[in-house]
Order: structure tokens, then C-alpha cells, then sequence
């Protein structure tokens, strides 16, 4: 438990990062999973292998653009469902250097992330529905298909081939900070996929790292399986009451999120949430001890949708002044205040006032320990004093005395309670 406290150190302190769905299926744009939702063969999708020219890619970019977001790590997709490998593993002939890119461009990424100061994350699917030796299960685009169901194949050669391509990419980039598996289901989990032996290998590699709960096993567990991984991951949701273990005692989690309904590129999937939405989002999960991954889909040539960068520039610029109350926080172990949320770190109590009510902001029996207040963005001084219909309240509340009827930040305005020592 010490190691795994250790291990997510970081992660807890760090609370933001970037998911990256990129591949192939970035050219047809119709998200990550069309070859599963159209049923295509390997060879109806092999023209976009042919295809493959990412000639705007630049990781550079993308490393500022999650970095101005206030992010602190990413996490990018290796190998996705399709097979398609984006690094140049010595294992198969699908992946970029064999494609007009010609380019290892995991191997970019790496660098334009660490250059930033971003740690580094690799996503690696355990599915692959172009490797002749898997199975055709699941949402497997042949799934229907007789010739494929009835087709015989050797798993183990396919789990040789997918430990063999983890440790490439645990060997030939440096340090990575996360290993983060996609999924198990049915009975291909735990060790289906002969996980133990898997994380043994990993570990004995980069130590440090941490790994993902979609191997399978309990986390929630008192004595969790050595592949039950170091963190949660819900997916799409953010969960009621964070998440905690059989005993009630909360465990790290992540909560990935795409910005727009789709995790890859979709040329037609304009509904994307809007700046508060991401920042409410966020504050939740940290409000409960949790992370959020915030994910974006590069297009085929390689750039993150104008709309994605948009939404991450405003982020940003709240983060840029609002981080105190993000990076370095947990829960409070306060209730939930109905006019929003609280995060604390240390003695500052950070709340984050989603709904401005009428009047002053009360903050039920927290009067004789907060020492002052201050608007997180600029530093300026707020008023705390009882006003005179205060009194016929709690004694015990403390008032948040607003200048104005708008909140400074609709989005979210952030007030830093300094909490007596």
C-alpha cells in the first residue's frame, strides 16, 4: 500500500489531464468505432491505411494547447481497437512508419509532452480486430460473420504479440507515467488476458507507473488483485459519491470525458459542452477526490478541432487564475453546499459558487474557523462580516458578502477561505 500510495502521488496532486483519441478511423470521421458500428473486414478498411498522411501533426501543439488548459498529463491512444499501431513496433507491419506519415509518432509525442512538462501517458487497447490470432467476440466488426466465428486461431499467440507490444512501449520511450488498458468484458478479463504475468513485466520495467482498472479485478477490494490497477476509471459519468472501496474509504479515480459525444474525430458531431460545463465538471471530481480526462480527437491531418482548442483556451484562462483551487485539492469532507462546491487543500478551503442565490452566501457553521476570505482570481478581499439579518441565523455561519448581484464568474467564481491554524 505504501508503493501505491507513492506511485499515485502525482495523480493526486495533478487532478487534470488530456485523453487523445487518434488513428485511422480519424479519416472516415465517424468516431473510433466504425469499423465495429459498419461491420468492416480489414480489407474494406485498409484503404485508410493506405490513406494515412497526418501532415499538420505537430504534438508540439498539442502539448501548449493542454498545457495553457491547465492540464498537467495526457494520455494518448497507442493501439486502439482497430490494431492500428501509431508507434513503430517491431511486431506488426500495421502502424505509421508503414503509412505515407513514414513517422513514429508516439515517439513525438513523448517529447513535445515531456518538453512541456506534462507527464506522459500511454492508452493500449487489449481488443484488436485486425490481429488475425483474436478473436471475433464482443463488438468485433465480424462478429457476424461465419467464416470469422468458426475460424480457428491461437489466443496465446495474441497475447504474446500484445505483452510483446506493451513492453516495447514501456522500453523505447522513457519513462511513462501511465499505462492506461481498454477493456475487458464477458469472460475476457482478469487473467483472460494473462494480467499478472503482464503487470509483473511492467513493473519490473518502469516501477513508478501507474496502470488503469480495465484489466480487471476488484480495486474496491481489501486485498485487490495485483492487476486490479492503481486507479478507477468511470467512464461518460461522474460518479455520486466519488468512488470508494468496500470499507467506504476513497480510492483514486479518473473520470475520461469527451468534450464533443464521440472519442474519436467525427467530422458531424458538432455538440460539444461548453467551457463551464468542463470547469463544473472538473470541480466535481476534485470536490470528491477524483481526476478528470478530458479528451479530444485529433482530424486526419493531424490538428485538434478548432472547436476543442476553443473550449480549452477559456478553460485555461480560468485555470490560470482559479488553479490553487484544482491542482494540489481533494475533497473537503464538508457537505455539499447548495449554491455549489467546496475543494480544500491544506488550511484553504476553496468555494466554488456555481449559483449566486440572493443575498450572502452562507456557509453553514464555519464562522469560528475561517480566519479570511479572498476572491481566488485576483486576490481581492471579501467581506465576511455577520450582516444585520444574519443574526437572526445559525450563530455559527459564515457569510460571503458579495459586491454585486452577478457572480464575478458565472462559470464558476471561486472564493479562498483561510481556515484558522
Amino acid at each position: 500500500m505504501k508503493e501505491h500510495a507513492k506511485r499515485t502521488e502525482w495523480f493526486l496532486h495533478d487532478r487534470f489531464g488530456m485523453f487523445i483519441h487518434w488513428g485511422l478511423y480519424a479519416i472516415p470521421a465517424r468516431g473510433e468505432w466504425v469499423r465495429s458500428y459498419e461491420y468492416m473486414s480489414n480489407e474494406a478498411y485498409q484503404p485508410y491505411f493506405d490513406e494515412f498522411d497526418p501532415v499538420r501533426y505537430d504534438p508540439k501543439e498539442w502539448a501548449r494547447a493542454a498545457k495553457q488548459a491547465g492540464m498537467k498529463y495526457a494520455v494518448l491512444t497507442a493501439k486502439h481497437h482497430d490494431g492500428f499501431c501509431l508507434f513503430d513496433s517491431k511486431l506488426t507491419e500495421y502502424k505509421a512508419t508503414n503509412t505515407r506519415a513514414k513517422r513514429d509518432l508516439i515517439k513525438e509525442y513523448v517529447e513535445a509532452f515531456r518538453a512541456e512538462g506534462l507527464k506522459v501517458g500511454l492508452y493500449y487497447s487489449l481488443i484488436d480486430w485486425h490481429h488475425p490470432d483474436y478473436p471475433a467476440v464482443g463488438n468485433h466488426p465480424m462478429r457476424n460473420n461465419d467464416d470469422y466465428k468458426n475460424k480457428e486461431i491461437d489466443f496465446d499467440q495474441y497475447l504474446d504479440y500484445m505483452h510483446g507490444q506493451v513492453k516495447e512501449l514501456l522500453t523505447n520511450y522513457g519513462t511513462i507515467d501511465v499505462m492506461w488498458f481498454d477493456y475487458s468484458f464477458d469472460d475476457m478479463t482478469g487473467e483472460k488476458w494473462r494480467s499478472t504475468e503482464l503487470v509483473n513485466m511492467i513493473r519490473s520495467i518502469q516501477p513508478d507507473i501507474l496502470i488503469d482498472n480495465r484489466l480487471g479485478g476488484n480495486i474496491k477490494s481489501p486485498n485487490p488483485e495485483i492487476f486490479a490497477g492503481d486507479f478507477a476509471s468511470p467512464e461518460q459519468i461522474i460518479p455520486p459519491q466519488g468512488v470508494t472501496d468496500e470499507a467506504g474509504n476513497s480510492i483514486s479515480w479518473e473520470a475520461c470525458i469527451t468534450l464533443n459525444n464521440t472519442w474519436g474525430y467525427s467530422a458531424m458531431d458538432k455538440d460539444y459542452k461548453s467551457a463551464q460545463q468542463v470547469i463544473r465538471v472538473l470541480v466535481e471530481c476534485v470536490s470528491k477526490n477524483g481526476n478528470l480526462l478530458l479528451n479530444v480527437g485529433p482530424d486526419a491531418k493531424g490538428e485538434i478541432p478548432k472547436e476543442s482548442l476553443a473550449i480549452l483556451a477559456e478553460v485555461g484562462e480560468w485555470m490560470r487564475r482559479n488553479a490553487d483551487s484544482i491542482v494540489g485539492c481533494s475533497s473537503s469532507g464538508l457537505p455539499k453546499p447548495e449554491w455549489g462546491r467546496f475543494t480544500r487543500n491544506g488550511n484553504k478551503l476553496y468555494a466554488h459558487i456555481l449559483d449566486r442565490g440572493i443575498g450572502s452566501v452562507n456557509v453553514n457553521g464555519m464562522k469560528p474557523k475561517v480566519k479570511k476570505a479572498r476572491l481566488l482570481s485576483d486576490n481581492s478581499e471579501i467581506s465576511i462580516e455577520t450582516p444585520w439579518m444574519g443574526f437572526h441565523a445559525h450563530q455559527d455561519d459564515l457569510f460571503i458578502n458579495l459586491a454585486s448581484n452577478k457572480l464575478p464568474d458565472e462559470r464558476d467564481t471561486v472564493v479562498e477561505l483561510e481556515l484558522q491554524e
